[in-house]
């Protein structure tokens, strides 16, 4: 009885519950959502699904979201849709606002105190909320939750968001930074003020609330054939060549899994391999302020395989890019982070053909090198080594949770 229960109640409210919102925790469901009991689209059933809520220190704004998560399809981005409960109890000539902002932190946080902003507004929209416009559009199912929530005092809003903005993405910050990491940020604020946006007027932080929510990426649907590279380097003192062969199966792999690179080595001198090395490497690409490109190792993996002269080699060597494995590493790109929520290495970036780059402000992509120490042999041999390296580039990204829409578009990584 509680598996056909759990089965109805899981199908009843697919297009409500936001599957993404436990993308990012292995072994969660819906059944994990805090409770929120709400019997309106059933006469016999309640269900249980995660509502986020922010209330002003003077309690006359309460901020209601169903997720935190919302997916940049490529073509297209999920709507940003919630519920403003607004008290209009001593408003007086002051107006409720709400508003979304993606922006981009280059720099200390407490530096802003003394006037140093490090901080670099992308994207920012505005929308009054009370006195209403009268520029209603029909609420989503997920608005229509959240109103039985909030009550008679509720005020649905809608945000769209354009298709060439970047996703949350946060630099890991050192062992002794503090305050807030850099990185890139999406924050839906409410506030009380007479101007949606006048410099000259401050408003109060007891006549705001909050709440940070993530533009995410996931794997495309279409699954396409891995890279592969070859390169063939002849060495001095020799008139044959040392052949190496890289590849992958696939060109998408999803975080924390291992990834199997295929190696096939012909080699025909009469040196020796003594061993191979995969490495893979982050290259976080930073085109807001200045064309800046920084490239962290976050793997490192020898393998002690000898190849003679004149023989031939063949193997799959499984290797795993973690963040547990770098959690020393500043500036590293993660996935944006909600508070101290677990996290992991950044998502690769996918582009729409023809984006311009600027806006997108931080690219992320991942290289994988296979490289070969090869030695003369004899005394002299570790003073006469030299490498073949082969370059891959990597797709690392989450996969599509179960019951995601599929959205069709050019990709270009």
């Amino acid at each position: 009885m509680e598996r056909v229960l759990g089965s109805h109640l899981t199908s009843t409210v697919a297009t409500m519950l936001d599957p993404l919102q436990f993308a990012y925790k292995s072994d969660r469901g819906t059944d994990d959502a805090s409770t929120y009991n709400s019997s309106h689209l059933s006469p016999l059933l309640s269900y249980l699904f995660r509502v986020y809520k922010k209330t002003s220190g003077h309690g006359q704004l309460t901020l209601y979201l169903g997720r935190r998560d919302f997916v940049d399809h490529v073509n297209s981005v999920d709507l940003v849709d919630g519920v403003l409960k607004v008290d209009p109890t001593d408003l007086g000539d002051k107006k409720v606002w709400i508003q979304l902002a993606c922006a981009f932190r280059y720099g200390r946080e407490d530096l802003d105190v003394i006037g140093l902003s490090f901080r670099k507004d992308i994207w920012i929209q505005h929308k009054q909320i009370y006195p209403p416009t009268g520029d209603k559009q029909p609420n989503t199912p997920m608005q229509d939750a959240l109103m039985k929530k909030a009550g008679e005092q509720g005020h649905p809003f809608v945000f769209n968001l354009p298709t060439n903005l970047p996703c949350s993405i946060t630099l890991q910050p050192g062992p002794e930074d503090k305050g807030k990491a850099c990185g890139v940020d999406f924050e839906v604020k409410a506030y009380i003020a007479k101007e949606a946006d006048n410099p000259d007027e401050k408003i109060d932080k007891k006549d705001t609330c909050r709440l940070i929510i993530r533009k995410i990426q996931f794997a495309p649907d279409q699954a396409t054939a891995g890279p592969k590279a070859d390169i063939c380097k002849q060495f001095m003192m020799s008139d044959n060549t040392v052949h190496l062969e890289a590849s992958l199966e696939r060109e998408t792999y999803y975080h924390g899994d291992p990834i199997p690179v295929h190696v096939k080595i012909n080699n025909e001198t009469n040196k020796v391999v003594k061993k191979l090395k995969i490495t893979v490497d982050q290259t976080t690409d930073v085109v807001l302020y200045s064309a800046d490109k920084y490239t962290k190792n976050v793997l490192t993996e020898e393998f002690a395989e000898t190849i003679e002269a004149n023989s031939k080699f063949e193997k799959v060597l499984s290797i795993t890019p973690l963040l547990s494995s770098n959690k020393e590493k500043r500036g590293l790109a993660l996935d944006g982070r909600l508070k101290d929520e677990d996290t992991n290495l950044a998502s690769t970036t996918i582009l729409r053909a023809g984006t311009d780059k600027e806006v997108l402000g931080i690219l992320v992509s991942y290289k994988i090198k296979v490289a070969l120490m090869v030695s003369r042999g004899g005394l002299l041999g570790d003073l006469t080594a030299s490498d073949v390296v082969a370059e891959l580039p990597l797709v690392l990204m989450h996969p599509k949770p179960a019951g995601e829409c599929q959205h069709q578009g050019a990709w270009d990584i």
